[in-house]
């Protein structure tokens, strides 16, 4: 089921592209609100993982996190490679995690840090900020979730 690796180059291309542009755009801390009280783009430097864990760890939890990462592509390529012909949501779902994963991982090898730009809030209610890269991990793992209830 490696044919799905489109989905997760897509991905990649699409992440790194708006992360690059904002980034030439916007200086830290910069954006624009997208829907008052909703929605808004800020540029954000995440040196954490998801939620901004270990942000504060003092720069060793760069290297475990692309250790984390690259062993999370390794196995989502080896569980691709197994796929029984047919299981096309559960490829479609990991290309889009690997394409996530990769994503963040080469802002991390890259920079040292993971560029975050959307911010979803309701009121004084604010999610943490994330990217592309983020959402398509979600969308993949929320595919996977529900895979797992329609087969039983």
């Amino acid at each position: 089921m490696l044919r799905y690796l489109w989905l997760s180059v897509f991905v990649i291309l699409l992440d790194q592209g708006v992360k690059l542009w904002l980034s030439h755009i916007w200086r830290i801390g910069q954006g624009i609100v997208v829907i008052p009280g909703i929605l808004n783009f800020r540029l954000v430097h995440n040196t954490g993982a998801a939620f901004s864990f270990l942000a504060g760890a003092g720069g060793w939890q760069r290297w475990l996190l692309i250790v984390i990462a690259v062993i999370v592509v390794v196995v989502l390529v080896a569980i691709l490679r197994r796929l029984k012909p047919g299981a096309h949501w559960t490829a479609i779902a990991l290309a889009l995690i690997l394409g996530g994963a990769l994503g963040n991982l080469i802002d991390r090898i890259r920079l040292g840090y993971v560029v975050d730009f959307i911010g979803v809030h309701w009121g004084n209610l604010y999610w943490p900020y994330f990217n592309i890269a983020d959402s398509a991990i979600t969308i993949g793992a929320l595919m996977l979730i529900v895979d797992a209830f329609r087969r039983h």
